[in-house]
């Protein structure tokens, strides 16, 4: 998701990476070193030769021998000869985040793995369902740049114990699925995976498992019941994953982005990537631009780079200039939208976002300019998470169609003044009470429509109330004449 590990959407649910996360409130030239390197602190805004992805609008051949070109699978033999627990330190000290929502520190998460066998197979799952509405990073990394994320699921199922990956892959990326099992396949014949991965003596297999498109799969632990065959629904936790994931084996679940970056933060250096961003919001970041903008991209730049600046940077601003701004989503459909004003000075990063209340989330940026109807978009996400909610939490069970169904109202302005609290304390009863976050997800953007756009629906109300009084004062003199 996006309902991934964080909200997972973030990817959901409180598991255990996101409350211990709550709580911690273009040509790229390859580097032949694996030294540390450190780059010079500097205003915000990411130089083409720090990119990780390289090859992110497709200009270059997507497959092994365009990797190689472009620096992958450089010395993937000597990290691994270094050793699981450096690899880890390293992840630990580059500050990398999870890249699919929850925000988790990637490094900690690798390091929950059991460090010595019980018996038991370990088992990497990479999370590729990217379902979140506005999101569209993963699926241009398995499109265009795919043995970075190989070459990652090596490294990672390595630090982790794993001899097998899981990559769960959205249902309808059928060109994606086509490319990345295609370079899988050239992975195996290049002896860089399989029986003997980079003549390591490590053994990695990977397969590609198609999800049939139901949102909640992009949580972790439905992501598992699916890869088991069973309906994708969120399983309790404890236990978790770590100790008791797919096949009941010890598992980490993963975002894309998160583990395609690895081999060069390893190449590079953890406190490379360290320098970028702010302190503990490091690195550099995927993000996506859709909406009223000029320019809709999806493009790397540096973490905590000003909101303002990326949308003028990269996407030609906002349609009609940057006063015609109504608000933001910054972080895919599950977070809080943000007026303008807040839009104006806020940093994309973890914290930043979370001091607004809002969330960096899966960082896909929905524009709307002032020809929205800002109701209408709120009311349409809180009809697909009605439709995507999988029943089995009674909170999000009931409450997703009662607020989709008040929200409808909403938009029509057929509602009283005090249903504005009801909305919101209904969306308090979901939020926090379900198994996963998929409660989160609805009632989030319904909270953000409240915050910051009340004016707005209470306006709506009253033009409604006026229209119907007119109306009835109009039929009453009629049946008088």
């Amino acid at each position: 998701m996006c309902i991934r590990d964080r909200v997972s959407t973030q990817s959901t649910g409180y598991s255990f990476f996101r409350m211990l996360a709550s709580k911690q409130r273009l040509l790229f030239r390859p580097h032949r070193s694996l030294s540390t390197q450190t780059a010079p602190k500097k205003t915000f805004g990411l130089k083409d030769s720090d990119r990780i992805f390289t090859n992110l609008y497709g200009e270059h051949s997507p497959f092994l021998d365009g990797a190689l070109k472009r620096g992958d699978w450089y010395k993937t033999k000597e990290i691994l000869r270094k050793g699981r627990d450096w690899i880890i330190q390293e992840m630990k000290t580059s500050g990398l985040r999870g890249r699919g929502g929850a925000g988790f520190p990637s490094g900690l998460k690798w390091s929950f793995m059991p460090k010595v066998s019980d018996g038991r197979p370990h088992y990497l799952v990479i999370n590729a369902d990217e379902g979140e509405p506005g999101t569209c990073k993963d699926r241009e990394i398995m499109r265009h740049d795919p043995h970075k994320l190989i070459e990652g699921c090596l490294i990672a199922g390595f630090a982790m114990g794993a001899h097998a990956t899981y990559i769960y892959v959205r249902g309808e990326f059928y060109r994606e699925i086509q490319n990345l099992q295609r370079a899988i396949d050239e992975a195996y014949a290049a002896g860089l995976i399989g029986p003997n991965a980079c003549g390591t003596g490590w053994k990695m297999d990977i397969y590609v498992h198609a999800g049939a498109g139901a949102y909640i799969c992009g949580e972790e632990t439905a992501l598992i019941e699916s890869i088991e065959g069973k309906p994708g629904k969120p399983r309790l936790k404890p236990p978790f994953p770590a100790n008791v994931g797919v096949f009941g084996c010890p598992t980490t679940v993963t975002n894309v982005e998160t583990v395609a970056v690895s081999p060069t933060i390893l190449r590079r250096g953890g406190s490379w990537f360290a320098s970028f961003g702010r302190p503990n919001n490091a690195g550099t970041k995927l993000f996506n631009i859709s909406g009223h903008v000029n320019n809709p991209c999806t493009v790397e730049e540096e973490m905590s780079i000003p909101l303002k600046e990326l949308i003028e940077k990269h996407a030609g601003g906002v349609r009609g200039g940057w006063d015609n701004l109504l608000g933001i989503i910054p972080g895919g459909s599950s977070v809080p939208v943000l007026p303008k004003n807040i839009c104006d000075n806020v940093l994309m990063d973890f914290d930043a976002l979370r001091d607004v209340q809002s969330g960096l989330g899966t960082a896909a940026v929905i524009v709307m300019d002032k020809s929205t109807d800002m109701i209408s978009a709120i009311a349409r996400l809180s009809l697909f998470y009605k439709h995507e909610s999988c029943g089995q939490c009674t909170p999000c069970r009931e409450g997703s169609p009662w607020l989709s169904d008040l929200m409808e109202r909403m938009v029509l302005g057929k509602a009283k003044i005090q249903e504005i609290d009801y909305l919101y304390e209904l969306s308090k009863q979901i939020e926090g009470h379900t198994i996963c976050a998929l409660g989160d997800a609805a009632a989030w953007p319904v909270q953000g429509l409240i915050r910051h756009f009340r004016p707005l629906i209470e306006e709506r109300i009253r033009n409604r109330q006026a229209l119907e009084a007119a109306s009835g004062a109009h039929r009453v003199a009629s049946a008088k004449i």
